[in-house]
Formats: C-alpha cells, sequence, structure tokens
C-alpha cells in the first residue's frame, strides 16, 4: 500500500539522520550508490515513490523504482546466464547504467544468498516461536481445567494405572517448553552472516562490511566462513524443525486414539453442518489430527536433505542450493500452520469426564493391582507369591 510505503521513507529519513546521513560501514570510502526500489505489488509503480524520495533525500545518488516489468526482465536474464545474482546485477546495470559498476564489489554470489537465507530463517523463526508460545498457552488452560480429571493410563495401549488429563496435557506442555528451548538455540545457530568474498579470505571486501551488515541485519559474524555459511548450521536448525514437528504429531495421535468410538474420551469439535463421510452420515473422524500426523511427516522429510547439504566440496559446491529452495520455505510455513492448527484444536477439544470415568472403572478395579501387590509383600508375601 501507498501509505505503508511512506512510513518505510519515513523511517529511512530517521535512520539516515540519526547516521549522520552516512548509510554505509565506517571507514568505508565514499562512492556514488545506486538503489533499487521493488514496488509492492510490483504492478503499481506509485508505491515505491515514497521510499525512493526519502533514499534520495539522504544522498543517494541514483534510485529505480521497479516494478513487474523489471522483474520479468530480471528472471528472463537469469534464464540467459544460468545465475540468479549475476542476472540480477546485469539487470540493474542495464537499468542504472554506468554508476552499477559499485555494486557487488568484492563479494561473491553466497554472500547475498546466504546472509538473506540466514535473515528469512531468523525471522521465521520469531514466528513459529510465538506459535509454539500459542500451543504453550492452550496446553496450560487445558491442563488446569481438568487438573483433577481421573481417567486411566494406558501404556502397549492397555489399561495401566490412573491418571488425570490434566497430567497428560502438563506433560505435552513441558515437552512443548523443550521445543521453544530448541528453537530459540536453533535461531541463535542460524542467524549468522557471511560477506567475506570468494572462498572466504576477504581479498576484496573488509571485514568491516561483513560486521556492518551484521548489526543492521541483526545477525552475527560467522567466525569461519568458506564460500558459504558451514551447513551444519541449518541441518541442526531443520532438524529442530523436524522434532516440534514430532511433538505436534505426539498430541495428535494421542487425540485420535481418545476420539475412536470405543474409547471417545475426547473429540475434536465438530462443526455445525461439516460432514465425516461422504457415505456414512454418522461419522466423526478426527480429520483435524490426521492432518497434523500428515504434516508432521511433511516437516520431517526436510531433515535428512538438510543433513545431506552438510558436506560440500572444497569450499563450496551449489548441490545444497536446489534443496533449500524448497525446503526453507515449505518447512517453515508448514510447522508454522501445523502449530496454529494444533493450537485451535486443544482450545476446542471437546472432554467427555463420564466417558474416562466409566473407562477408568471398566476393569473393575485391577487398575489398582500394583496397590495390592505391594500390600502383599509389606504384609510379608514374596513378591513372585504375591504377584501370582
Amino acid at each position: 500500500e501507498v501509505a505503508a510505503a511512506e512510513e518505510v521513507g519515513d523511517a529511512l529519513r530517521a535512520a539516515f539522520a540519526d547516521a549522520g546521513g552516512h548509510a554505509g560501514p565506517a571507514g568505508a570510502a565514499a562512492s556514488p550508490t545506486v538503489a533499487v526500489v521493488a514496488a509492492a505489488p510490483a504492478t503499481n509503480a506509485d508505491q515505491g515513490e515514497p521510499v525512493a524520495a526519502a533514499l534520495r533525500e539522504a544522498g543517494v545518488g541514483h534510485v529505480v523504482v521497479a516494478g513487474k516489468a523489471a522483474e520479468l526482465a530480471s528472471a528472463d536474464s537469469a534464464i540467459a546466464t544460468g545465475d540468479d545474482v549475476i542476472a540480477f546485477l546485469t539487470h540493474v546495470a542495464e537499468i542504472v547504467g554506468e554508476e552499477a559498476r559499485f555494486l557487488h564489489q568484492g563479494m561473491t554470489s553466497s554472500d547475498v544468498l546466504d546472509t538473506c537465507f540466514a535473515v528469512q530463517l531468523a525471522r521465521s523463526s520469531d514466528l513459529l516461536i510465538e506459535g509454539v508460545d500459542r500451543v504453550l498457552a492452550a496446553l496450560e488452560t487445558r491442563a488446569k481445567e481438568h487438573k483433577y480429571t481421573p481417567t486411566v493410563g494406558r501404556s502397549h495401549g492397555i489399561h495401566a494405572e490412573p491418571v488425570t488429563f490434566g497430567l497428560k496435557l502438563a506433560g505435552y506442555h513441558a515437552e512443548f517448553q523443550r521445543a521453544k528451548r530448541r528453537l530459540i538455540t536453533a535461531r541463535e545457530e542460524i542467524a549468522t552472516c557471511a560477506i567475506s568474498g570468494a572462498v572466504g579470505t576477504f581479498a576484496n571486501v573488509d571485514p568491516a562490511v561483513e560486521q556492518y551488515v551484521a548489526d543492521q541485519m541483526g545477525l552475527t559474524v560467522e567466525p569461519v566462513s568458506t564460500q558459504v555459511i558451514p551447513r551444519d548450521r541449518h541441518a541442526m536448525y531443520f532438524a529442530t524443525l523436524g522434532v516440534i514437528a514430532s511433538s505436534i504429531e505426539n498430541v495428535a495421535i494421542e487425540i485420535r486414539h481418545m476420539q475412536r468410538t470405543e474409547v471417545l474420551e475426547a473429540e475434536e469439535f465438530f462443526s455445525p453442518g461439516q460432514k465425516g463421510s461422504s457415505a456414512m452420515p454418522h461419522k466423526r473422524n478426527p480429520v483435524l489430527t490426521e492432518n497434523l500426523c500428515g504434516l508432521a511427516r511433511l516437516v520431517r522429510s526436510a531433515v535428512t536433505p538438510a543433513m545431506e547439504n552438510v558436506a560440500l566440496w572444497h569450499e563450496r559446491d551449489i548441490t545444497l542450493s536446489s534443496v533449500e529452495r524448497m525446503i526453507g520455505p515449505d518447512a517453515t510455513v508448514t510447522l508454522d500452520f501445523a502449530l496454529a492448527r494444533l493450537t485451535n484444536v486443544i482450545d476446542k477439544l471437546i472432554i467427555y469426564p463420564e466417558r474416562m470415568k466409566k473407562n477408568l472403572d471398566r476393569m473393575g478395579g485391577l487398575v489398582h493391582s500394583q496397590r495390592v501387590l505391594l500390600a502383599l509383600t509389606q504384609g510379608g508375601l514374596s513378591r513372585e507369591d504375591s504377584y501370582a
């Protein structure tokens, strides 16, 4: 929106004013600057003008507002050159002319792509942490609600001993607390910047540039980069997403079992007008939690490719590129959706305490057999005789 672009323009003016009108790293040599402002939506170039105006006021030498036509031309160039960054630089040069020579000095494509990917994953992590917080809040509310609701605990799917439904939910709450801590750690590990040039030697770019970019983007400097940020960081990140997906499935599969007709201790909320089967009108299926179990598989499918991206030839190859273009958006967006859906399921979960009590009493008290066993052994019988 134009109004939003005007807000960005005002923020840019304030930022340049705070920096004394100098946008580059301290000590950097003054040079003509080129800025390309992408209008959004790209079909309306007017929406880029407020931002472009702020940049011009700040002394940026050449500002170009690129719209959808420019994006399409850049895409055509990428096909022709076989490299998206080269295509972008070539297209910018076609628009701005001679001053484009100041772009990308001393850098390599991975400096741009890896650092941008780090920003994307870090910001995705912030959204995912918010999603985990919402799951935690829902679990806490329902756990307190059913703190004293008795139900039967099961091992191997068989009645074991009494528990409370609140205790079940408290266990999941503890699991998602661990998930949050892991995600925070994964975010810290993935949020690194590398602007070190070809093969990571800083031969043609000052380390001050890397530090400046890291500071501006909320990243830390990669201690030792090759031509890429080491992919063990990414492997750990996607492994963490996979573990969180498994925790989602852990809750979902419990609800699915509890909704079985012969158990029916809880069930998903069934909206008015919702139908469970095209053939059997009586069906009320656990479709949301089944969906969550499937989504968990999709998120986990990103883990093995991320692990296999760790081993690269020498200082870099691009076997990782095609993988990350897929798993980056797919795994994060899918997990974000799954967390939101799980929160909704927990919030609206229908609980049947009377059915829980009925199932608990189904074996006529045999669920208390351990108490009898212990009383007999304390009374003098051997454990073998007591057990029999």
